[in-house]
């Protein structure tokens, strides 16, 4: 069996980890809240995954043109939350990386935009707004991991 870390050290992974992280439903109920997130959502997919179906109010800038478009689109100031299309891509981690190393305060979103959709949450294609039926093993107690 591999060596695991201390309850002090896993510890510290763990709330680390709660300070690079969000999931899709408390990303859904920060959306939802009076007077706004407090962050800008940014989809970080090809403008073809976009048409697909993004989050409504999500910022689309595929990661490859954050260096040269997040300083016009972006405020330092705000944090930003990233999103790809789910826990198979890391596209979100990448975005973020690239995000960080231009001083923006910034998380990522687990789950991506397929959590979204499976949570049973609207969202939007190139055709316009879209909602489908939560599936029972993505949102087993009204759109949120229950935990």
């Amino acid at each position: 069996m591999p060596t695991t870390a201390t309850p002090t050290e896993a510890a510290a992974h763990f709330r680390a980890a709660l300070r690079f992280h969000t999931d899709v439903a408390d990303v859904a109920a920060a959306l939802a809240a009076a007077g706004g997130p407090g962050f800008v959502l940014l989809d970080s997919r090809s403008t073809h995954s976009w048409d697909q179906g993004h989050i409504p109010g999500a910022v689309h800038l595929p990661t490859a043109l954050i260096p040269e478009q997040a300083p016009a689109l972006l405020d330092r100031s705000v944090p930003v939350v990233t999103y790809c299309w789910g826990p198979g891509c890391n596209g979100a981690t990448r975005a973020a990386l690239a995000l960080a190393e231009l001083g923006y305060q910034v998380r990522e979103m687990l789950g991506g935009f397929e959590y979204w959709v499976r949570e049973g949450l609207a969202h939007e294609t190139w055709q316009g707004p879209e909602r489908r039926d939560a599936d029972p093993l993505a949102a087993p107690v009204a759109g949120a991991c229950g935990c």
